[in-house]
């Protein structure tokens, strides 16, 4: 239940606040006193959208605190699903709203995403505004409160698991007969061109081995010259270079025994005369092996075009993405090939699934049918208790041509409030009045199967005056007996029901305007009363009527 509201610099309230009472309140006032303000500060709080303009002027941020009591409503998961201190007797929910358009919210002094504390907000509490009897009409409200009667919140889950998964393999058959249908249109040129690059024998270092080839084959002449030419002065057979050396190496060794550094000299001339050797040997072989070959330059040169052709008609730049673009070629075939085996593989398992969904649709739909003459019932039982002694009110079934996320049921709420009047949908039907009648007439019946923690009733009684609205009282006094209910009205009969008594008013300073609330007294309600039966002027009648109204109990002995 809601504890205590606490409202800072929000809108027309600078500070206000409240302490609420279980069972059934009462909220009155003059039109515009703002009622709704304070509406509006509690769904603030709850995770509704927030806007910078409800700040107060000059102010630089407003702030809505609520509290609520939860030890009966068994919320422990939730907050440990959310990593949420829980507190069972003191929960509190705070939203600040800067003046930049930036708002926080926490729970329980936790910062905490909006979605969080929207989520949280709609199992603490119900509130009815007018606007929400046009859910009547919402055929997804009215499925709603089918589901809520029938008790298939399990079901459901588990219904919905197998949807979620038979519409996932359903866009992966559509996906893959797509696929494979675009490639089958295009299978003779992937074929061609796989077999193409196939036949090429691709391998990925061949292009820059034989560009170097090429490069040794059209200059051989001349490598070849200037290999004997090297090869000669190293090692021909008159003056060459290892000669000399060999003869600079004898001239040094002499010198070892008188000058010490010519041992050292002799040395490295040794080794450069091994390095020349074993070049000489080298160079020797070399150029006998480089040799002018047009047939082998014709095999490259047409080697070559054949790779440069490739990468220009795949635009590719290199061999190793040729060989990328044949494996994607070759993935492709593959698919097509194995196509029609992963195809089947696939229906078979949607098959299975949607099976499993029909069935588990099915066995929601018996509920739901079994349910709805429950429904029926008690709603014309409370219609008639309302002055609506014609009620007639019938849940309609259809099936849909398809699963949908909430089974295979469309169903309408018909409704006729008079005697040989057909029944029509309710929006075509039924007035204002009989709106207002029927919603809290759903409202009392789920109240209990849905466990709220507390409802508000924002003028659920427009369109209802009289013995209607007394009994309309009635229902909620009812409901008060086992949640938390309150009720912001304009109704004497509703006002008079309440255990508590809330008022809402405007108080005028030097500097504006502000909108108070205080819980009245027992002559402070009589005084309320009065002037909702009479107006701005009180009377005795109108005195007597109220206190009546308050103690029906206590009759006023005639004269």
């Amino acid at each position: 239940m809601l504890k205590s509201l606490s409202i800072r610099n929000f809108v027309l309230i600078d500070r206000l606040n409240i302490e609420f009472e279980d069972g059934f309140s009462v909220v009155t006032g003059e039109t515009g006193a703002g009622k709704s303000i304070i509406l509006g500060a509690l769904a603030l709080v709850l995770g509704q959208r927030a806007d910078s303009k409800s700040i107060q002027a000059h102010a630089e941020k407003c702030v809505v605190e609520a509290v609520f009591d939860l030890s009966a409503y068994h919320l422990e998961a939730f907050f440990a699903d959310h990593d949420l201190e829980y507190d069972a007797r003191n929960c509190f929910l705070r939203r600040e709203l800067l003046v930049s358009g930036k708002s926080r919210a926490f729970i329980n002094d936790t910062p905490t995403p909006l979605t969080v504390v929207k989520s949280l907000g709609d199992r603490l509490i119900d509130i009815h505004s007018q606007h929400q009897n046009l859910l009547l009409a919402d055929t997804h409200f009215q499925l709603k409160v089918i589901d809520v009667m029938s008790r298939t919140e399990t079901l459901l889950k588990t219904y919905r698991e197998t949807y979620n998964r038979y519409l996932s393999l359903s866009a992966q058959l559509a996906g893959l007969a797509e696929k494979t249908a675009k490639a089958k249109e295009e299978e003779n040129y992937l074929r061609f061109q796989f077999e193409e690059l196939k036949a090429a024998h691709l391998t990925e270092d061949e292009q820059e081995k034989l560009e170097r080839e090429w490069d040794t084959l059209t200059h051989a002449e001349e490598i070849k010259l200037a290999l004997y030419k090297v090869a000669s002065l190293l090692n021909g057979d008159e003056q060459n270079a290892i000669r000399m050396i060999k003869e600079s190496v004898s001239a040094m060794a002499a010198l070892e025994s008188c000058f010490p550094k010519a041992k050292e000299y002799a040395g490295r001339l040794r080794s450069a005369c091994i390095d020349l050797n074993d070049l000489s040997a080298e160079l020797e072989v070399l150029k006998e092996d480089i040799e002018y070959s047009p047939e082998r330059m014709e095999w490259v040169n047409n080697r070559l075009n054949t790779l440069y052709a490739l990468q220009q008609k795949h635009r590719r730049s290199s061999v190793g993405e040729l060989i990328a673009c044949r494996d994607a070629f070759e993935e492709q075939l593959r698919l097509i090939d194995s196509s029609d085996e992963e195809i089947a593989l696939l229906t078979g398992q949607q098959a299975d699934v949607s099976r499993r969904l029909t069935a588990q649709a099915a066995e929601i739909s018996a509920l739901r049918k079994k349910a709805a003459g429950s429904v029926e019932q008690q709603l014309v039982r409370r219609m008639m208790q309302l002055g609506m002694p014609n009620t007639r009110f019938r849940i309609e079934f259809t099936a849909k041509p398809q699963p949908g996320a909430d089974g295979t049921d469309e169903i309408a709420f018909l409704f006729s409030a008079n005697r040989n009047e057909p029944l029509k949908p309710v929006a075509q039907t039924a007035s204002g009045g009989e709106i207002s009648r029927l919603m809290l007439c759903v409202k009392a019946m789920i109240a209990g199967f849905a466990a709220l923690p507390a409802i508000i009733f924002d003028e659920i009684d427009t369109g209802t005056s009289g013995d209607i609205a007394d009994r309309m009282a009635g229902i909620m006094q009812e409901l008060g007996r086992n949640m938390q209910v309150i009720a912001i009205t304009h109704l004497p009969q509703i006002a008079a029901k309440g255990k508590a008594h809330y008022f809402v008013y405007k108080e005028d300073t030097d500097e504006r305007t502000y909108t108070r609330i205080r819980r009245l007294d027992e002559a402070e309600r009589v005084h309320e009363i009065a002037r909702m039966l009479s107006g701005a002027t009180l009377t005795d009648a109108s005195v007597a009527n109220a206190k009546e109204l308050l103690n029906p109990k206590k009759q006023v002995k005639p004269a």
